[in-house]
């Protein structure tokens, strides 16, 4: 299959007539009080069907070649494989849609590359322009060489400052208590802790004339064990692309969709970085972070380089010696496609319930996403196969491979944006995963609080892929997710985190509402990894999966079964498996800690904090009384049981403010939401939080309080407006 610019144009014409639904006609079936039978037979069917054989053979397909966003490989041939294995897979409808969208490329002609410049400006100590090529499979013409998308082009140079992690607070510490200005100067920051597109945003804010990017053995490594090919861990010539963008979808054209009638800004416009940026492997760094001068930097400061880290400005040993950064990174006009599909409910078929994973990758990307793409192909080939059995979903169950997510989440925001109105009435529930194995340590599963138990329930009822963990008495997933991940204020569960960003969840959840959750296996976190090893390195290939991850592929199965199942669960259930208790509860958990940190403060601020009290408990009153009602209701009353999966399904939306959080346009959501500092992060009560950060260092002490009030306020009327969501059909006072 081939998309010339006619059939896009023609294509996205008839996307847009027919909207999201495209096969899914309202009421098809009619209305059915019957539900559909044998459900346990279909998980029991679902289960076996899941094969690790079939996902293993899908990852070896996937990662044959580079697959980034924008190019043939990720546009042409994966987009035609997917679309064409989940029609015979039997899904009653598949469609791909186009966006032209703003990416970002190295020169590979001209790639960029670091350097010392001695007094005469002759360079010496040069980075290595591309990874050390470990495997005959990494030598491929379509690798493209480390770089950070959407950096400004240029070749400063200057002295060097060492900025730690590059946090807000790391740079506050340099320029306002150790006495160090970054102003004019190069910086380097260690990979870590927050988004990479923080660093480069702080790095501007404090006046840096570039920005190097390293990943510290301290965070990649671990001193018992060797690097790949030895074992999982990078080797020193790795490095880690990644995106730069801190919002999400195409930076032309903030929220809304890239479709052909679209009006796109200028790239003066948008809001994209003003210094360049550029990753390097910690082999590199230790070129000249050995030679750095300056003071000593704190023991939280310091990596596992064998060398004394300074803070800089400047080097010891080499005075008169300048560092240069040379970045031709280059922005550009692509076409990106996500492909859908369709299995049409039987008795709500205008209910969605949304599985999605991204397909590019900034190379081989064998973890991320390939892992999850594999798992994906996998999971609709056995939904369909049950479909061609006899058995349909009562609910729709839509497929979503995304494209373009590495660079902003833009494929999917897109297509949210594109469909928004539909999707805000009609999805039940969005379910991620974008790298299904990042380690085999233990499953984890993160949330909104009110899907926790539909995922706790799935995870029960899945065959443990760890044979150690079997042999010890623990037979399911769940079992050794409570053991290796307990919930730290009850240990006889597993813990289940929050969502703030950094996948395609995002914009469904941050955005329009929708309940979501992210599923993966992970690594030890008591390692102090900052991410998987060899993340978004030439590395991450199927035979370091393979070999160090999951030889057998059977914790790839697990993800897949239990994604499956809490689909399955969210489509078929009479009621909802949506828990509006535990959303009250993490709410109250959450004022606890906003009260621990900030209330004394905002006490003596005038701020009467009983006003989030009273209307938390408000909240989970209305809580206990609809599933008072739940409980009450019978299984075949069909227009009561719709009523009350409608309130919900709808609660989500309540905490979505009609205006953006401060300083950030993708994000709407007022209880949770990634920080103005870190997109990767989950904050509790983000404006507010966002608005007391660092509040005694403004100078306009009135005009900050003033904003703090306002945040207050609009989060206890957002909580009350949910509260009311969840009341009777009346509008009288509740």
């Amino acid at each position: 299959m081939t998309f010339s610019k006619t059939k896009l144009v023609a294509l996205s014409l008839v996307i847009g007539c027919v909207g999201l639904g495209i096969g899914i006609i309202i009421g098809y079936f009619g209305i059915q009080e019957s539900v559909p039978t044998e459900n346990e037979s279909i998980h029991k069917k679902l289960m076996k069907e899941i094969s690790n054989e079939r996902i293993e053979q899908n990852l070896w397909d996937i990662t044959r070649k580079p697959h980034i966003a924008g190019r043939d490989t990720d546009e042409k041939v994966l987009v035609e494989r997917i679309k064409n294995d989940w029609e015979n897979a039997g899904l009653d409808s598949v469609v791909v849609h186009p966006y032209d969208v703003l990416l970002s490329y190295p020169l590979q002609s001209d790639s960029n590359y670091v350097a010392l410049l001695d007094k005469d400006g002759n360079e010496y100590e040069v980075s290595q322009k591309k990874e050390l090529v470990i495997d005959e499979e990494q030598n491929d013409p379509d690798v493209v060489n480390p770089f950070n998308a959407y950096s400004a082009p240029g070749t400063p140079s200057g002295d060097l400052v060492y900025v730690n992690y590059g946090t807000i607070d790391d740079f506050i510490e340099l320029n306002r208590n150790v006495g160090i200005s970054t102003s004019g100067k190069v910086c380097i920051s260690r990979y870590g802790k927050i988004f990479r597109g923080d660093k480069a945003k702080h790095a501007e804010q404090y006046g840096c004339l570039g920005l190097i990017l390293y990943s510290d053995p301290a965070d990649y490594t671990v001193p018992w064990a060797g690097v790949y090919p030895s074992d999982w861990y990078l080797p020193p010539t790795g490095a880690q692309r990644g995106t730069l963008w801190v919002e999400n979808g195409d930076p032309r054209t903030p929220n809304y969709p890239s479709i052909s009638s679209a009006w796109h800004m200028s790239e003066m416009e948008i809001p994209l970085p003003k210094i360049p940026v550029t990753p390097i492997g910690y082999g590199d760094a230790w070129k000249y972070l050995e030679k750095l001068g300056g003071a000593e930097v704190p023991e939280s400061w310091r990596g596992d380089l064998n060398i004394t880290y300074r803070y800089g400005p400047g080097f010891n040993s080499h005075t008169e010696s300048k560092i240069k950064m040379y970045v031709k990174t280059k922005n550009q006009a692509a076409i990106i496609h996500n492909v859908v599909g369709y299995i049409q409910g039987g008795v709500e078929p205008d209910r969605y319930v949304i599985f999605g994973n991204h397909r590019d990758a900034w190379v081989f990307g064998a973890i991320d996403p390939s892992s999850g793409t594999a798992v994906l192909m996998e999971m609709v080939r056995a939904f369909g196969k049950m479909v061609k059995q006899g058995w349909r979903p009562r609910r729709t169950l839509v497929f979503c491979s995304w494209g373009a997510e590495e660079y902003g989440l833009i494929g999917s925001t897109e297509w949210v944006e594109e469909f928004q109105k539909e999707l805000q009435s009609r999805t039940v529930a969005y379910l991620n995963v974008d790298s299904a194995v990042n380690g085999n340590f233990t499953f984890r599963g993160s949330g909104v609080s009110s899907l926790r138990d539909v995922v706790f329930e799935a995870a029960k009822l899945v065959d443990n892929p760890d044979s150690a963990e079997v042999a010890a008495g623990r037979s399911t997933v769940y079992d050794t997710w409570k053991l290796k991940l307990a919930d730290n204020d009850n240990l006889d569960i597993p813990y289940f985190g929050g969502l703030g960003s950094g996948s395609d969840y995002a914009t469904f959840l941050q955005v329009i509402g929708i309940c979501s959750i992210d599923l993966r296996y992970v690594y030890d976190y008591s390692t102090d990894l900052g991410s998987y090893p060899v993340y978004h390195s030439v590395y991450e290939t199927f035979e370091l999966v393979s070999k160090f991850v999951d030889p057998d592929f059977k914790f790839h199965q697990a993800v897949g079964r239990v994604w499956a199942e809490v689909g399955r669960k969210l489509s078929d259930s009479v009621v909802l498996p949506i828990n509006c208790r535990l959303y009250a509860k993490d709410l109250q958990k959450k004022e606890d800690s906003l009260i621990t940190e900030f209330g004394e403060k905002m006490s003596d601020h005038g701020i009467d904090l009983k006003l989030l009290q009273d209307a938390i408990q408000m909240f989970a009153t209305a809580a206990e009384k609809i599933h008072n009602r739940a409980d009450a209701l019978k299984p075949n009353d069909f227009y009561a049981n719709r009523a009350l999966n409608d309130q919900l399904m709808q609660l989500e939306r309540a905490f979505i403010d009609v205006n953006p959080l401060p300083g950030r346009i993708s994000y709407r959501h007022v209880i949770s939401a990634p920080s103005l500092h870190n997109n990767y992060g989950n904050t509790a009560f983000p404006g507010l939080v966002d608005a007391m950060f660092d509040i005694d260092a403004d100078p306009d002490q009135e005009g900050r309080w003033d904003e703090v009030r306002r945040q207050y306020s609009i989060l206890v009327f957002h909580i009350l407006s949910a509260a009311s969501t969840l009341g009777p059909v009346t509008l009288e006072q509740k």
